[in-house]
């Protein structure tokens, strides 16, 4: 009996009135089971408590079972309504695609024929009977390239129309028309869905078609006619050929222009024969019979041609040829003989008009290498007198100095001041005058690069404050910052010049100088409140030697400034105006290419314990200086601001003078030309072997930019002549800053 529970227990995959069958069944004998056990172990009891607990286990499952048949019919009803719902919105589709008056096709992604109605292809009756469900689009191509129904050019099998209808479907949008047999026309239009399907249109355009054909018709009867009067009426002579090079058009002018019989210019007549008639009585200059000919059969495209033909009566026709879309083509006489006539003539007084422009270009051209020549041997002397100028003045300037600075009395001290501004005056003068030889003869070379602002502002202030102060002006130069894109000499003696002429000529109040941002450029403004310039004199004050007030002295200078500012403004292209107003003052301006520069560093000033410093150092100088005049002036000075000078004329004597003595020397100023074979920058290499850190400077009254580039590469300051005695005084001071010397 307990193998029969077991049995009954252990298989849940019978139905659940079944498996409640199963369970009273054994209820039922564990019942008698324990009535009829008399046994006192209570063996009996437990039986019946395990039947009990099984009893509930079975009933909590059968509710389980229930709740999941009871969802199960929800979802089976579900189903079913959402069947029916897509059945109802199928049928509902296929209605609405029914109505469309088109014929309506629809391929999913994969290029299946999905849905269709009655009117798809109905014209093509032989392909209705293959579309089905699932048909690949490549089929149904397929299936209407070889339909009875499509006509298809004869240059076209259906294979080629299939492979280019197969192409045009890869397009996400496509209209194109087909025609059919019996003058029938469909166009067919296709669209991609957002799926990646297709969705094909089919319109009956025939009726359209017929209609646009007629109207065609009355359109090129129209153009004919008007074609045949605009062709009358031309003034050339007209001739068109079909595309077999048969003649189908021409005007009246063509046979006067050609002298051709009336017979020659019939409808279907040969190109051949035209040219028959034409050769023999006109000459072509680069087209010949053969190749005309040639032109008009060629099965290819033709291209353009023009040609010129001649006839013995002084008559000349241009001709030109133009294919036409229809591979006809279209050949036009011009008669251009008084044209050709007049350039002839022409021709003759443009030669002799040549020769008399040679025979004059020769003359000046030999009275141009005669001024270039008196030019160049014009600045070769202002160059080598400015030179030497340089070199004797640079002494005086010294040797003055040197007695200004001196212990003599008061007299003598003014007139060694107003000899140094005479001097300076002179060094002015001459630093213009090679200005403007070096900007007249193009010799001036350009070292562009970022130049700051604010310190050419503040070195200019320094410069001119004295000046303006002994006048009682008031000078003002507005900070500014940022760098600008120039050459530092030339854009130093711009500035210089125009503050200089606002000061001279500034009698009372004030001379305004700054610098204003504008876009990628930075403007230089120089104003006065001078007398003005009057409009009609705007152009005069940039000559040469021109100043429109003839009371100033030769002191003041020559007139060159503003020439200067003019040359050098135009060659570094920085673009240059004025504006003025008579009794109210001037205002100069200029703009230059704002750049990033290097970070702007205040000017060091010397102050009264740094000279001290410098008498105190015992500092040795080696000079070395070929001119005895300026080597032994600029001792005297260096002398007197306390230091000990070695001088030397030549890099020998140099060399020499340190063997004898055995030691190196603190500083070293050597001049640039020291005699043939000999420069300073060489000695200069030499002494720094076996003192990397000795200071050193470099002179010369060379300003050109090759000479600076070589110092910037030897790492040697050049110091340009007449010396500056501020500029010296600081290096000199800057030498006395080195750690191996010590003050006694």
């Amino acid at each position: 009996m307990q193998g029969d529970l077991t049995h009954y227990l252990i298989n849940p995959n019978d139905p659940l009135e079944r498996q409640n069958e199963k369970l009273l069944r054994i209820s039922e004998a564990l019942m008698r089971r324990v009535e009829q056990d008399t046994d006192q172990s209570g063996a009996a009891y437990a039986q019946f408590e395990r039947a009990a607990m099984l009893e509930d286990q079975v009933r909590q499952r059968t509710r389980d079972l229930e709740y999941t048949l009871d969802l199960l019919n929800q979802s089976n009803a579900a189903l079913a309504r959402a069947k029916h719902e897509a059945e109802h919105a199928r049928k509902n589709l296929a209605n609405a695609i029914e109505a469309v008056q088109e014929g309506f096709a629809l391929f999913d992604s994969a290029d299946k024929l999905v849905m269709w109605n009655s009117r798809f292809s109905l014209p093509l009756h032989d392909v209705q009977p293959r579309l089905a469900e699932g048909l690949p689009f490549a089929d149904y191509v397929e299936a209407v390239s070889e339909s009875r129904f499509l006509q298809l050019p004869d240059i076209v099998s259906p294979a080629q129309w299939a492979e280019q209808r197969l192409k045009r479907h890869k397009d996400r949008h496509a209209i194109f028309n087909v025609r059919l047999i019996w003058d029938r026309w469909l166009q067919v239009s296709e669209h991609r869905t957002p799926d990646g399907g297709t969705v094909v249109l089919q319109t009956d355009v025939t009726d359209i078609m017929r209609l646009e054909r007629q109207e065609r018709g009355k359109l090129l009867d129209s153009q004919a006619r008007m074609l045949r009067a605009t062709l009358d009426h031309l003034n050339q002579g007209v001739c068109i050929f079909d595309r077999d090079a048969r003649l189908v058009g021409w005007n009246d002018k063509i046979g006067e222009m050609l002298s051709l019989p009336i017979a020659t210019l019939r409808l279907g007549v040969d190109f051949d024969r035209l040219i028959e008639q034409l050769e023999t009585r006109f000459d072509a200059d680069v087209m010949t019979a053969e190749e005309l000919r040639a032109w008009a059969h060629q099965d290819r495209g033709r291209l353009p041609l023009r040609f010129e033909i001649r006839a013995e009566s002084s008559i000349t026709l241009d001709v030109f040829g133009q294919e036409m879309p229809d591979r006809g083509f279209v050949i036009s006489f011009t008669d251009v003989s008084v044209e050709r006539q007049a350039a002839r003539a022409l021709e003759e007084a443009n030669e002799l008009l040549e020769r008399r422009v040679m025979e004059r270009t020769l003359e000046l051209e030999d009275a141009l290498v005669t001024a270039e020549r008196a030019n160049a041997s014009k600045s070769r002397f202002v160059a080598a007198a400015s030179h030497d100028l340089l070199q004797p003045l640079s002494a005086a300037k010294l040797y003055i100095s040197g007695i200004a600075e001196g212990d003599g009395d008061d007299t003598t001290q003014q007139h060694a001041t107003k000899a140094l501004s005479a001097m300076d005056s002179v060094e002015k003068i001459i630093d213009a005058l090679l200005d403007i030889s070096k900007l007249d003869s193009g010799a001036a070379s350009l070292d562009i690069t970022a130049v700051s602002v604010n310190q050419l502002l503040q070195r200019l202030h320094d410069e001119f404050a004295p000046l303006a102060a002994l006048k009682g002006l008031d000078l003002r130069v507005v900070p500014a910052s940022g760098s600008v894109a120039s050459d530092p000499g030339f854009l130093r003696r711009i500035l210089q010049n125009l503050i200089a002429n606002a000061v001279r000529y500034t009698e009372t109040g004030r001379v305004l100088v700054g610098a204003r941002r504008q876009g990628n450029t930075i403007r230089f403004e120089v104003w006065d409140t001078g007398p003005g310039i009057a409009e009609d004199d705007q152009e005069r004050i940039f000559r040469e030697f021109e100043r429109l007030d003839s009371k100033s002295s030769v002191n003041e200078g020559l007139g060159l400034g503003l020439a200067i500012v003019e040359r050098a403004c135009a060659q570094l292209r920085h673009p240059l105006g004025v504006t003025s107003e008579l009794g109210r003052g001037t205002r100069f301006f200029f703009s230059a290419q704002r750049v990033n520069g290097p970070n702007e560093m205040p000017t060091p000033r010397k102050s009264p314990a740094a000279r001290q410093r410098l008498r105190d150092s015992g500092l040795i100088v080696l000079l070395v200086e070929n001119d005895e005049e300026l080597r032994r002036a600029l001792g005297l000075l260096i002398e007197r601001w306390g230091g000990s000078v070695l001088d030397a004329g030549s890099v020998e004597e140099a060399r020499a003078l340190l063997h004898d003595i055995g030691i190196l020397p603190d500083a070293l100023l050597a001049d640039y030309h020291l005699g043939e074979g000999q420069d300073g920058l060489a000695l200069v290499r030499q002494l720094r072997a076996r003192d990397p850190a000795l200071p050193a400077r470099l002179m010369s009254a060379n300003r050109s930019t090759e000479l600076r580039q070589m110092c910037d590469a030897a790492q040697t300051v050049l110091m340009t002549k007449p010396i500056n005695t501020e500029d010296l005084e600081d290096f000199l001071y800057s030498a006395t800053m080195r750690g191996t010397l010590t003050p006694p």
